[in-house]
This record gives structure tokens, C-alpha cells and sequence, in this order.
């Protein structure tokens, strides 16, 4: 049975890993010349308050106008002790609309300043209501702000991300040597059960829905598990993860069932292989996202398979499985230093079946940090 995961050292998320973030986002501000920040989104209010309720908004108040750490959570009456405990440093305010409630607050605090907000995430409708309640603010929009101060992760983050994939690594390694992954046993069985072993690992819930895929099915890049039986000589790919104090593993692994794979399957399977070692080698601080999804790319395309790599290389994970930043073709930007990223290439062969592999890993000078351990070779199982 699969033993719970424990990371040696694992540092806790501090109030001070909170008030850093909350730092270097008045500093963005100040640079853009905002005096508050209005942020609505549940991820990034978790983000920089620790607060995880389902309701909520967040005030964030700059230097000149507020002091040194002026924050203010408003949260409705259901959360009135979580947000004491989970935020014990932040000023709390309860009210049904909490965003509503903050404008009025800024509005009344602060008189005429600029205010920020989440753009991208306000509906028309509320941005209409923000304004008619809070008229003498100057609103601006500031989509993504926060996202972008999210891609790159603290020590304490990157702990946490190691614990999730350790957990995603034990409890597949779990389903192989129980002899789980069988024949006779449908995609919703194993899919099921390794999502029960990442529990007995650990896991504080899983990262998406488990796919797998046996078959003809692993042609299908996001197939949902069916009630399809496990049949000798399958490719069976597997995506899966874990979450770990709300931060998510991602790692794909791609098998053949009971017996020697056939040629085509070593075929794909090695050049899916190199080309997702190639996205690995391409990852370093400064690195365009383009660039990297092109590194692999080019292996596949140049072997004539282009047309069956169908999706991007890779996305950024932490508190959300998909997030800032892209590997893609149509990705701006470049990549820094302790940036979270999968890279998951795959070739699909339609009514025959698929290969992709995919690990999580850290960028970093001198070489990524690959957190999924997993061995990638092509494996009978």
C-alpha cells in the first residue's frame, strides 16, 4: 500500500511569504502609478492573503496612502473566523458584496486616487456597479498583474509543488507494482483508483480530472475515462496530479500493456521522447516560451508528424493546474528563474493510439529542477 509522502523540511508559507508578495505588488503599482489595487480573483486573494474562502475581495493600498502594509480583506459572514485565522495580520471587513464594499471603502479612505482592477476578470455588469458605487475613484484596468508576480515561485511554493508531484509519483508507482493496471480493468477503474492512492499519499485533492486513456482513446490528447476495457498491447497514457496545500503536480506518463510494443509504438514513443527531452534542455532563465515550445516542436515536425502535435508544449502550474506563463507557439515573453512549468510534447495517431510525456519542473540557472520522477522510458507494465 502506498506509504503517505512526508518532504523533509518542508518550509511552511509564512505570513512573511505573504507580506513579500503584497510587497512586490505595490511596487508594480507604484510603478505604474496606481494608488490602490482592487483584486477580486479567489487565486490570486489566496495568493496574497493566504484567504481561501469562496467569497471575497482584497484592497491593497500603497505606501504614500496607506503606510507600510495597508490591506484590507472583506469577506462575507460565513468567513468571519476563517479570515481571522487564515489572514491573522490583514484588517477584515464583512459584507455579502465584498467588492462593492471595498470601492465604498476606498472611495471614503483614500478620495479621488487611481484605483486598479482586475479587468480581465470583472464582468461588464460588475465594473458598471464598482463605478456607480464608487464615483469619485479613477478606475484603471490592470489585468494580470498579479499572475504574472505568480509565475515566479518562493522557496516556499517550490516546496510545496516538490510535495505534490512526490505524492503523484508514489501513488503511480503504487497502481504499476499492485498490478492495478491490467487488462480486464476499465479506464474508470484505474482512473479512480490512482486518484484513491494519491489520496492515501497525501493529496489534499486531485489536480483535474485523472485522464486515462487505453487504445484508441490515447489518440484523443484530453480523453475522459470510459467505461473501456484494458486490452493487452494497448498504449495507455495516463495524466494526472495532485494537490498539496493548494498547489498542483501535472505529469503525463505513457505505457504499453502486458505485451513487447509493436514498431510504430517504439517509434512514437522515441520521438515523443526526444522531443520532450528537448523541451526540458531548452529551459533557462531568459529563454522566450516560444522558443522553448519550438524545441520541441522542430524534433517532431521534422520527423513528418507535425500535424499530430496538436497542442501546446506546456503551461505554467502552481495554485491553478494552468497558468501563467505559455510554451506556445503564440507565446509572448520570456521565462525567469524559479518560473513553474510542464513540458508535455505528444504525437497522435487517430484510431491507433498516442504518446505524450510530460513532467513539472522549476526553471533555474544551470538547468531545470524536474519535480515528476517517473521514469520516462518506454515500459511494459
Amino acid at each position: 500500500m502506498v506509504e503517505f509522502v512526508s518532504v523533509p523540511g518542508l518550509p511552511e508559507v509564512t505570513r512573511a511569504h505573504f507580506g513579500d508578495r503584497r510587497k512586490r505588488l505595490r511596487e508594480e503599482l507604484a510603478q505604474r502609478g496606481v494608488a490602490a489595487m482592487l483584486v477580486t480573483g479567489l487565486v490570486n486573494i489566496r495568493y496574497l492573503s493566504g484567504f481561501s474562502g469562496s467569497n471575497g475581495a482584497l484592497l491593497i493600498v500603497d505606501e504614500e496612502h496607506g503606510g507600510d502594509d495597508a490591506t484590507i480583506l472583506c469577506t462575507d459572514g460565513r468567513y468571519t473566523t476563517q479570515a481571522a485565522e487564515q489572514a491573522p495580520d490583514i484588517d477584515v471587513e464583512i459584507a455579502r458584496a465584498s467588492a462593492v464594499a471595498l470601492a465604498k471603502c476606498a472611495a471614503s479612505r483614500l478620495g479621488g486616487v487611481t484605483l486598479g482592477f482586475e479587468s480581465h476578470l470583472v464582468t461588464v455588469d460588475q465594473h458598471t456597479k464598482l463605478i456607480a458605487e464608487a464615483p469619485t475613484l479613477t478606475w484603471t484596468s490592470a489585468p494580470g498583474i498579479v499572475e504574472t508576480l505568480r509565475m515566479v515561485k518562493d522557496d516556499a511554493e517550490a516546496a510545496l509543488l516538490r510535495r505534490a508531484c512526490a505524492i503523484g509519483d508514489a501513488a503511480l508507482a503504487e497502481l504499476i507494482t499492485s498490478g492495478a493496471l491490467r487488462p480486464g480493468r476499465t479506464e474508470l477503474d484505474v482512473a479512480r483508483e490512482l486518484e484513491s492512492l494519491m489520496f492515501d499519499a497525501g493529496a489534499d485533492a486531485v489536480a483535474f480530472e485523472t485522464i486515462v486513456a487505453a487504445g484508441a482513446h490515447s489518440a484523443i490528447p484530453h480523453h475522459r475515462p470510459a467505461r473501456s476495457v484494458l486490452q493487452a498491447g494497448d498504449f495507455v497514457k495516463i495524466d494526472f496530479g495532485a494537490v498539496a496545500r493548494g498547489y498542483h503536480s501535472d505529469m503525463t506518463r505513457t505505457f504499453v500493456l502486458k505485451t513487447e510494443p509493436q514498431q510504430w509504438q517504439r517509434d512514437v514513443y522515441e520521438l515523443v521522447h526526444a522531443a520532450q527531452a528537448a523541451g526540458r534542455e531548452a529551459l533557462t532563465p531568459g529563454v522566450a516560451g516560444a522558443d522553448v515550445d519550438g524545441a520541441a516542436r522542430a524534433v517532431i515536425s521534422d520527423a513528418g508528424y507535425g500535424e499530430r502535435f496538436v497542442h501546446s508544449l506546456g503551461h505554467g502550474v502552481g495554485l491553478e493546474i494552468h497558468e501563467a506563463p505559455a510554451l506556445a507557439q503564440t507565446a509572448t515573453g520570456r521565462l525567469l528563474s524559479s518560473t513553474a512549468v510542464t513540458v508535455e510534447p505528444g504525437v497522435y495517431l487517430p484510431g491507433r493510439g498516442g504518446v505524450r510525456i510530460e513532467d513539472t519542473l522549476i526553471v533555474r540557472e544551470g538547468g531545470p529542477e524536474l519535480l515528476t520522477h517517473t521514469s520516462k522510458d518506454l515500459t511494459v507494465v
